[in-house]
C-alpha cells in the first residue's frame, strides 16, 4: 500500500488525483458516521413519532460534545502528515500513542456528562416527556463516545500516513452491523426487548467499541512499526502533548462553537413542538450526510497542506487548499440539486407523518441553499488546520455561527413565525458568511512563510 505520493505534484490535475486519492476514502468514512446517525434516526422515526424526537433532542448535545472531541485530536494528523512530509516518520507512533491518551481522558468525560442529558434537556427548555426519553438516549450514546474518540485518533493518524483506506473499509463494516442490532433493538425481533430510540442508541454505542478495535488491529497488523515508530520511544509525551493540544484545543472549540450553534437550533425547532423539530432534523440529517464528504476533502486539505507545510512548499499550500475547495463547490453543489428536484422522496425515507412530512419537504428546499457553502466553509477550516493556523478561524466560526447564525435563526423561526424553514435559512446565511471568512483567512495564510506546529 502507498503511504506518500512518489513526487511532488506541479499541475493541477496532479492536485486533483493526490486530493481524491486521500478524500474518497475519507469521504465515505466520514460519511459512514452519519449514516449510522440516519438509520438510528430513520429506524426511531418509523418505531414512533416520539421515539424520533427523543432521538433527536438527544443527538443534538451530543454531537457538539463529539466534535469537540474530534477537534480535540486534530493535531494527530496535522502533526503526523507534518512529520512525513519533513521526512520523519518514525516519529509518528508517538503522536498516535498521545493522541489515544487524549481521546481516553475526554470520551470518558463526555460519557460522564451524557448521564446527566435529562437535567441539561429540561434546562433548556424541552417538555418533560421529551426530556425524559431524550435523556435516556443521550446515556446510552454516552457509553459509545470513548470508543468513537479511540477509533478517531487511530484513524487520523493512518490518514496522516497517507492511508485512508481501512477507516473506510472498517466504517462500511459498522454500518451493517449497526443496522443489524437496531432491527434486534429497536424492533425487538429475535426475542430482544423492542427499546426504540434507545435502543438504537446502544446498538451505536456497541458499534463504536467494535471500530476502535478493528482500527488498532489494522495497525498492529499491517502498519510497518519500524518505519513509523508504533513501539518506538519517539518524542516525550510532554513536548507532544503540549503540541497536540495548542492545534486541538482551538480545533475543538471550533467544533463545539459550530455544533452547539446548531445543536442550539434544533432546540428552537423543539420550543415548536415535534411536528417541527421533526421536520427541521430530517433536512439537517441530509445535509450533515452530504457535510461529511466534505469532512473528508477538509481532511485530504489537511493533510496535503501539513505535507507541504513539512516541506516548506507555500505553492503547495495554496494549492492544496484552493483545489479541495472547488472539488467541494462541485460536489455539494451536485448533492443540492439531487435534494432540490425530490425533497418528498427524501424526507419520506425517515417518516410517514403527515405533519412531520408538511414541515420537512420545504425545509429540505431551503437546506439545498445551505449545502455548498457549508461545505466549502469546512474545507477552508480543514486547510487552515493542516497550516496550523486555528485561533483565527475560531473566532471566525463564533462570528458567523453564533453571532450571526442562531439570533437570525431565533428571530425567523419565532418571532417571524417562519418555523423551521425559517431556521434553515439562517443556516445557509451562516454558512455562506463563515465559507467567505475562512476563505479569507487562508488566502492570507498561504501568502507567507509556512512553517511546522
Amino acid at each position: 500500500m502507498r503511504d506518500l505520493p512518489a513526487t511532488r505534484p506541479h499541475t493541477l490535475r496532479a492536485h486533483l488525483r493526490e486530493t481524491m486519492r486521500l478524500a474518497f476514502p475519507v469521504m465515505l468514512a466520514r460519511l459512514g458516521v452519519l449514516t449510522i446517525v440516519a438509520m438510528d434516526t430513520a429506524m426511531s422515526g418509523h418505531a414512533s413519532a416520539d421515539d424520533l424526537a427523543w432521538y433527536v433532542v438527544a443527538v443534538a448535545p451530543q454531537v457538539p460534545l463529539l466534535l469537540v472531541g474530534i477537534g480535540l485530536l486534530m493535531g494527530t494528523v496535522v502533526m503526523t502528515a507534518q512529520a512525513v512530509g519533513a521526512g520523519k516518520p518514525k516519529g509518528c507512533g508517538a503522536i498516535w500513542r498521545t493522541a489515544l491518551v487524549h481521546a481516553l481522558g475526554a470520551g470518558a468525560l463526555m460519557a460522564l456528562a451524557c448521564a446527566f442529558g435529562e437535567s441539561f434537556l429540561l434546562a433548556a427548555g424541552q417538555p418533560a416527556d421529551i426530556a425524559a426519553g431524550g435523556g435516556r438516549v443521550l446515556a446510552a450514546l454516552g457509553l459509545g463516545l470513548p470508543g468513537l474518540l479511540l477509533y478517531v485518533a487511530t484513524s487520523f493518524f493512518l490518514e496522516g500516513i497517507g492511508r485512508p483506506i481501512p477507516g473506510m473499509v472498517i466504517m462500511i463494516g459498522a454500518n451493517v452491523l449497526n443496522v443489524g442490532l437496531n432491527w434486534l433493538l429497536v424492533f425487538g425481533h429475535g426475542g430482544f426487548p423492542a427499546l426504540g430510540a434507545e435502543g438504537a442508541a446502544i446498538a451505536t454505542s456497541i458499534v463504536r467499541w467494535g471500530m476502535f478495535a478493528a482500527a488498532v488491529l489494522y495497525v498492529l497488523r499491517f502498519v510497518n512499526r519500524r518505519r513509523f515508530g508504533i513501539t518506538a520511544a519517539g518524542d516525550p509525551a510532554e513536548r507532544l502533548g503540549p503540541r497536540m493540544r495548542r492545534i486541538g484545543l482551538p480545533a475543538g472549540l471550533a467544533h463545539g462553537m459550530e455544533a452547539s450553534a446548531f445543536a442550539a437550533m434544533t432546540l428552537i425547532a423543539g420550543l415548536l413542538g415535534a411536528a417541527e423539530v421533526g421536520g427541521y432534523s430530517i433536512p439537517m440529517n441530509l445535509l450533515a450526510l452530504a457535510f461529511m464528504g466534505a469532512i473528508g476533502l477538509a481532511t485530504a486539505a489537511s493533510v496535503r497542506v501539513g505535507n507541504a507545510v513539512g516541506r516548506g512548499d507555500r505553492s503547495g499550500v495554496r494549492w492544496a487548499g484552493w483545489v479541495a475547495a472547488g472539488v467541494a463547490a462541485v460536489y455539494m453543489a451536485g448533492l443540492a440539486v439531487v435534494f432540490a428536484l425530490a425533497p418528498v422522496w427524501f424526507t419520506r425515507l425517515y417518516t410517514t407523518d403527515a405533519a412531520v412530512l408538511a414541515v420537512a419537504v420545504p425545509t429540505l428546499l431551503v437546506c439545498a441553499v445551505a449545502a455548498v457553502p457549508d461545505g466549502v466553509q469546512t474545507v477552508f477550516i480543514g486547510a487552515l488546520r493542516g497550516a496550523s493556523d486555528v485561533w483565527p478561524a475560531t473566532a471566525l466560526y463564533v462570528v458567523a455561527f453564533w453571532i450571526v447564525m442562531v439570533p437570525l435563526g431565533y428571530w425567523l423561526a419565532v418571532p417571524r413565525a417562519m418555523g423551521a424553514p425559517g431556521l434553515m435559512i439562517a443556516v445557509a446565511v451562516g454558512a455562506t458568511l463563515a465559507a467567505v471568512l475562512l476563505g479569507w483567512r487562508f488566502r492570507q495564510v498561504s501568502s507567507r512563510t509556512v512553517r511546522r506546529a
